[in-house]
Formats: structure tokens, sequence, C-alpha cells
């Protein structure tokens, strides 16, 4: 019998690591996220059955439930990867698919291939917008969005279609296609809109906490005052509004020599370089 003794038998086992701790998910700001994804897809629900009125509404609570998500993630401090990604996903579904799918079922399933062009390039554009969005989130300039937000871009899409549904107007029983054409321009126009260089005035400097002048709350009382009066065509007219005043301040920008780019200007950063030009 060899007596010889491994040297490797006075070694202590090798310790195991510890596993790492899964993060847990926060439940309330993604609670608003998943109530705006359902509104999505019950606007697409509701399209499929004929329920335009109801598809509106829909995309419109999406939008009041999207726009309280990361604010309400900022003000109790649970902000997350895993909720800009759901952001995300839910703003596709909601902005992006919806919208396209509900104007084809309204206006544009009778203009064959053309139609169903219009919808997937809006529902493309969506998809690039939000994709460059969060890319270049970093170096964008807050107080202007690079493009028509998607909401805004759904919100005239599926505002149009709410009021001439109000208005008990139904494409296919028109004698003229000028409604069918008027909704596949509105419907390209959103799209495209979304994925141009155009900036929009993003509101993000009109915080809740800040002080404003008197004023403000005057006028914030008469738009409440008019949206009331016909909640479609008013919704609509402001977003309608607000998708075309990215194009004058453009022009008047350029007029001014001012510039048109909503990246910041500050090339302090080395991955910046060239941003500018």
């Amino acid at each position: 019998m060899n007596d010889t003794q491994d040297p490797d038998d006075d070694l202590e086992p090798a310790e195991v690591p510890a596993r790492p701790r899964r993060k847990g998910i926060y439940v309330l700001p993604n609670l608003f996220t998943l109530a705006a994804l359902f509104g999505g897809f019950y606007a697409i629900v509701m399209a499929m059955n004929a329920r335009f009125d109801q598809a509106a509404i829909g995309v419109f609570c999406a939008m009041v439930l999207d726009s309280l998500d990361g604010r309400v993630a900022r003000m109790t401090n649970t902000q997350s990867a895993f909720g800009e990604q759901m952001d995300s996903l839910s703003d596709m579904v909601s902005f992006g698919a919806a919208p396209a799918l509900i104007i084809y079922e309204w206006a544009l399933k009778g203009l064959g291939k053309a139609g169903w062009a219009a919808a997937f390039i809006y529902c493309a554009c969506a998809a690039l917008r939000l994709a460059r969005f969060n890319t270049n989130i970093g170096v964008v300039d807050r107080r202007f969005f690079q493009g028509l937000p998607s909401p805004a871009a759904a919100a005239m899409v599926t505002g149009f279609l709410w009021i001439m549904d109000d208005q008990g107007v139904r494409p296919d029983l028109l004698a003229t296609p000028v409604l069918v054409w008027a909704a596949w321009g509105l419907t390209l126009f959103a799209g495209l809109t979304m994925v141009t260089n155009v900036p929009f005035y993003s509101f993000k400097d009109f915080g809740l906490k800040k002080s404003v002048p008197f004023v403000t709350l005057v006028i914030i009382a008469l738009l409440m005052a008019l949206i009331s009066q016909h909640v479609p065509g008013m919704l609509f007219l402001l977003f309608l509004l607000y998708g075309l005043s990215g194009y004058v301040m453009y022009v008047y920008r350029k007029a001014k020599g001012k510039p048109v780019s909503v990246i910041a200007t500050s090339t302090d950063e080395p991955d910046e370089a060239g941003l500018h030009h």
C-alpha cells in the first residue's frame, strides 16, 4: 500500500459562489404600463368588431396611462431597465400596431395594396421612431422630441376616425372615396412625421412641482371647457395642430438661422462627436 499523501488532500474544498439574488419588479409603474397595453389590445379587438368609437377611446386611454407610468416611476423612485423595455413594447402595440389596424379596418381595407401599404408604413415608422428614441435618449435635447411622438401620431389617426364615426360617417357608405383617401393621406403623414428630424416641443420642462404664472391655470381651464364641447373633434384638432407645429417651428428656426437639430449641442463627450454636423 502506498502511504504517500496527495498534497491536494490538505486543500479545503472550493467555496461555491453564492447565486446572485434576483431583482424584483416594481409593481406600481408597471401596472400603468400594463393598463396602457390593455388599452391598445382592447382597441384592436373593438376594431375587429366594428366598434370604432370604442377602439378610439381605447387608444386615448392608453395615451393617458402611458403619460403616467414614467411620472409615477420618477415620483416613487422606481425606475428600472425592465420598466423602460416594457414601456417601449407597450407603446409599439398601443400607438404602432393598434392605430394601423384600426384605420385599416375602418377605411383602408377597400384600397387593396395601397391601403395595407399605408397601414404598414405607419406601423413600421412607429417601430423605427421608438427604436431611435431609445438609442438617442442620452443626446437629444429634452425640451424637444425628434420627430412626432408615437402617442400624438396615434391620436391624429384614431382621432380622425373617432370624429367621423361620431358623426355617423362610414367610408363604405359613401359614394365618393374622398374620405378614404383623406384617411390614407393622414395615415402616411402621421407615420412619416414620426421618423423626420423635425423638432416637436416635449413639455418636459413643464413640471407639476414648479410654479407657473396664474394665466397658465386660466388657459388650462379654457382648454378643458373647449374639449368638453365636443371631445372627439377638439382632441383631433389639438393633436393635428401639434402635428403641424413641428414643421412651423422647423421653418421658423431655419428662417432665423437657428439650429434645427434637437441633438444636444454639447460636444464635450467623445461619443457625441460628429452628431452636430
